[in-house]
């Protein structure tokens, strides 16, 4: 049986270990020396996540950092007031971002970069400038009609021309995302980022 003193124990743990990367940000000067510990560590922690998981939904920050709902809108609250975090609504999400560390396209991108089939069909695309629908579709193991659907989207979001065939808009900012954030985006971008030393020069 697992014991509330260790689940309260691996919570502390965890927002340890993100409030030290928040604590290199300017944040170390929000919190205030006379604020509980607490409310200060998960604040920096918060901080220190979205520093190296930029584009982070909300669900996926409150559960990564086991912090209640409530918890998580005060701190997250309290960091978009302060400027140290900004926010940008991706459909269904509110994605959110170290304040003006990136541009509005390398936002967009982050956020699709963090949807696994879109991350997937950009990676690929980025590999094979080529790649038509059904090589997505089957490197991806999904249908045709999944991947004429996300890239309807990543098209509208400026992400993927499809005038002739389908072809990934500013390639070298999408690799430098891929490469800067791999471990934040999954297995799949680890990989790519470790062959990705031959495509930065990438010319579509």
């Amino acid at each position: 049986m697992v014991e509330r003193s260790d689940v309260d124990e691996n919570k502390r743990a965890t927002l340890r270990r993100f409030a030290v990367l928040g604590a290199a940000t300017p944040l170390a000067k929000f919190g205030g020396d006379d604020e509980a510990g607490g409310e200060s560590e998960a604040r920096d922690a918060i901080a220190g996540y979205v520093a190296t998981t930029p584009g982070a939904h909300f669900s996926k920050i409150r559960d990564d950092l086991k912090l209640g709902t409530g918890e998580a809108q005060h701190h997250l609250r309290q960091l978009l007031d302060a400027k140290v975090l900004e926010s940008r609504r991706d459909g269904d999400y509110r994605r959110f971002y170290p304040a003006e560390q990136f541009a509005p396209f390398e936002q967009v991108a982050l956020g699709y970069l963090r949807r696994d089939t879109p991350r997937g069909m950009l990676i690929e695309l980025l590999r094979d400038p080529d790649a038509t629908g059904s090589d997505l579709a089957e490197a991806l193991d999904v249908s045709r009609p999944t991947v004429s659907k996300y890239a309807a989207g990543l098209e509208e979001a400026g992400l993927l021309d499809r005038e002739d065939g389908y072809a990934v808009r500013e390639p070298e900012t999408v690799i430098t995302l891929l490469v800067r954030y791999a471990d934040s985006f999954g297995a799949d971008a680890a990989t790519f980022a470790a062959q990705a030393d031959g495509l930065i020069s990438f010319d579509p």
